[in-house]
This record gives structure tokens, sequence and C-alpha cells, in this order.
């Protein structure tokens, strides 16, 4: 199996996680074939990270591949030892993914002052600061979204909290982590575990491959710009 995943990207990470906690040695994690040209399509239709190619029968969208993965590898099981605890890990985990997640990724578009619409910045950063408040209700408060382990909710949170934190200043909006202290608390002390930890290494490099292609696109246009103004 392989999964084609992105250092950055946020939903390639909860599913890197998973594999990591699980202690899962046989996925190779590559990045896809043409996902820079376009041609990433004609793998899976959808054309986005995560994927989990099982030798030409591909899964995408990190949901399904997390409980795909948890069905087949039922060791170190990130989910709950009743119906009830699974719920409560699912809940967390789609607080993350529907309300940090998505709205901060749609968010990173805005990052630009020239270009940027402050209803959108508005609308975004709202859900994700209902989000934040949201899990000041369910989190846990020993180092753990839930249950007192490690659980598909953290695969979840850590890549969600990275980009609240690293993201949602860069469009003019305060981080709202800190202003929730048992998230604060959680974000704290979630990133000391080592499958956390190595998660956000990826995330962090990411970031940074990010801000320097950027960087040299505007460079770019700078001097092309300098360059007409001079003919």
């Amino acid at each position: 199996m392989k999964l084609y995943s992105g250092d950055l990207s946020p939903y390639s990470a909860k599913v890197r996680m998973q594999i990591y906690a699980k202690g899962i040695s046989d996925i190779a994690i590559e990045l896809p074939p043409g996902f820079m040209t376009g041609e990433f399509y004609k793998t899976s239709p959808l054309a986005r990270i995560p994927v989990l190619d099982l030798g030409g029968d591909v899964i995408p969208e990190s949901e399904v591949i997390s409980e795909y993965l948890e069905e087949i590898y039922p060791q170190n099981s990130m989910l709950g030892a009743t119906p009830r605890e699974t719920a409560a890990i699912r809940t967390v985990s789609r607080i993350a993914d529907i309300y940090l997640m998505n709205n901060m990724f749609m968010l990173s578009g805005q990052g630009r002052a020239s270009t940027r619409s402050a209803d959108i910045v508005k609308l975004l950063s709202g859900q994700v600061i209902r989000g934040i408040k949201a899990l000041e209700h369910y989190i846990g408060t020993d180092g753990f979204a839930v249950s007192g382990r490690l659980t598909m909710a953290d695969c979840t949170l850590v890549p969600a909290l990275f980009l609240v934190e690293n993201v949602i200043p860069t469009v003019g909006v305060e981080d709202p982590i800190p202003a929730s202290p048992k998230v604060a608390a959680y974000w704290a002390a979630i990133q000391k575990n080592p499958h956390a930890a190595a998660t956000l290494v990826e995330l962090h490099r990411g970031l940074a491959e990010r801000r320097d292609l950027i960087a040299k696109m505007a460079a770019n246009e700078k001097a092309k710009a300098a360059e007409q103004a001079g003919a």
C-alpha cells in the first residue's frame, strides 16, 4: 500500500499520525504522481491528498482512509473501547475537521492583504473560533483529547491546531487558542507526544517550504514589474 501525502497537507498529516501511532510499517508514504502538474486526477478523480493506493484501487478522503486503516489494523486501536467512547472520540475529531481544518484550509487563501476579503475572513474565522469554543467543552484535561490516551481525535486535532496557530494570524485574526484554557493546555501537552511531534516536524517543514516558494514568487513578480517599468 501507498499513502499519497504532502508535508503541509493537514488531512494527510492526520492519517500519517495515525500510521505512526499504530506502528504500521508496510505503508509507503510518498508524494503523489503528477500532483504539481495536474495529472493526479488520473489516479484519483478528486485530485486531493491524502489517497491510499491499494495497488491501483484507491481510497480518497482522510476520514474514510482512517476508518479503513482502523478496520484492517485493529492493533493499537485509535477508537474507543465502547460505542459511547468512540462517539466521544469522533465528536472531537469532527469538530477539528469541520470547524477548524476545513475553514483554516479556505482561510489560507486570504493571506495576501491586497486581495483579501474582509467578509470571507470574518465568516471563516468566526467558524474557527466557534470550533475552538466547542472544543473547550469537550476536550480532555489529561494531555489527550479524549479517553486519557492517543486516539483519532488527537490525530485530527494536531494538524488542525497547527493551522490555527500558524495561519490565522497571517489573515489579521488573533490566534484563539490561548483564550481557551483547556484547549491551550491540551495543545502544549500533546506536542510532547512523540507521534504528534513527528507529524509537527513534517508540517513545519512543509510550511517553511511553502513560505519560501511564496517569497520567491513575490520576488519574481517584483523583478518583472521593475523590468517592465524600466523598459
